[in-house]
């Protein structure tokens, strides 16, 4: 019980969904005593409902925050998983398979209202009692109340992507963060993206606008032009890392706070999602680019000093031909762009 009441008040405690998912899933491993737990990602892509994991733990290993092999990717289809997509078609409340090896897996989906983007998935080497189903469907109530919170407070509505008011709270977490591992979180070793300690590692910041998106709107209808930005939001999601961050900022702009990482994998990434909006069909509307300017944040620096300098840089891409992604820093030493000192509290134009 007072493991349950610890695990209780530190999921509660928290008011960002990745150390809720890390919350709960330490949660779930400990008191059910499994092999595995995840959170998986269920979303939705024209019509077809992908499954992506995207925090896990195992026996014996931390938490962790979990990144897709091809970020290009929506994952794998619902089909992969039949008794998931049975239980999701059927709006259950679970669903359970024993597998070959004798190991059982339970599928917790998080339901708000009649939509479930969400799941817990938990690997057991024998089945469940009917008291570790109580206890988790318990933990599963919790963690559904804390998400939709959150979700209502942080999330815009028509992307689904983290909305203005909570990037001076995100940001702020980063510049803390700028000379130390980010949110203390241990994340799965690999990717040359990761971690290249032969060059200095920083945290980002990118603005990103839709060319010509008046365009869209005019000629399409509002209806299209909210469809391309659903869609990019998509694009954001699956192009970026599980550890970076992206919002709306109102209308075709979005915003995205890349974690550790160095000059030339930012701009790998950043290229990599305008190159998969670029290549994109948009139905209807056909092709459709997206310009982006970046910065590396400082922890000395106001917040509206770091989000001027990105929007410089997105200006000189706007007007240079868009369809590019433009750094700063880069610009101002190249002698095409001037930098302008502020003082902290005036817009830059």
């Amino acid at each position: 019980m007072d493991s349950l009441l610890k695990h209780m008040v530190d999921m509660t405690g928290h008011r960002d969904h990745t150390m809720l998912d890390i919350s709960v899933i330490s949660a779930v491993q400990e008191l059910a005593r499994a092999s595995q737990t995840r959170v998986l990602t269920l979303a939705q892509v024209r019509g077809q409902t992908f499954v992506r994991a995207r925090a896990s733990i195992e026996t014996g290993r931390p938490a962790r925050m979990e990144e897709s092999p091809d970020p290009a990717s929506p994952g794998e289809p619902l089909s992969n998983y039949p008794a998931l997509a049975h239980c999701i078609a059927r709006h259950e409340l679970n669903a359970d398979m024993e597998d070959a090896e004798g190991r059982h897996t339970l599928w917790l989906p998080i339901w708000l209202g009649d939509k479930a983007s969400t799941c817990l998935e938990i690997v057991h080497p024998t089945p469940y009692t009917s008291e570790t189903i109580h206890i988790i469907g318990g933990i599963v109530s919790v963690y559904r109340n804390f998400q939709n919170l959150l979700d209502y407070s942080e999330r815009d509505s028509l992307t689904g992507l983290l909305n203005r008011k909570t990037f001076d709270d995100q940001l702020a977490k980063m510049q803390q963060a700028s000379h130390a591992e980010p949110d203390g979180l241990t994340l799965p070793p690999g990717e040359p993206e990761r971690r290249q300690h032969c060059e200095e590692e920083r945290q980002w910041l990118a603005v990103v606008d839709v060319d010509h998106f008046k365009h869209v709107n005019d000629r399409f209808g509002h209806l299209y032009g909210d469809e391309v930005l659903i869609l990019i939001a998509n694009l954001l999601q699956s192009s970026f890392r599980a550890q970076d961050r992206v919002f709306r900022f109102g209308g075709e702009e979005f915003v995205v706070l890349l974690r550790s990482t160095t000059l030339g994998n930012a701009r790998r990434i950043i290229d990599r999602f305008r190159m998969n909006v670029e290549q994109h069909d948009f139905p209807q509307v056909g092709k459709v680019t997206v310009s982006v300017g970046f910065v590396s944040i400082s922890s000395y620096e106001a917040p509206v000093v770091v989000l001027g300098r990105a929007d410089q840089a997105l200006y000189y891409a706007k007007s240079h031909g868009r369809n590019m992604s433009c750094h700063y820093d880069e610009l101002v030493s190249g002698g095409l762009l001037h930098a302008i000192e502020s003082n902290d509290t005036a817009e830059f134009f």
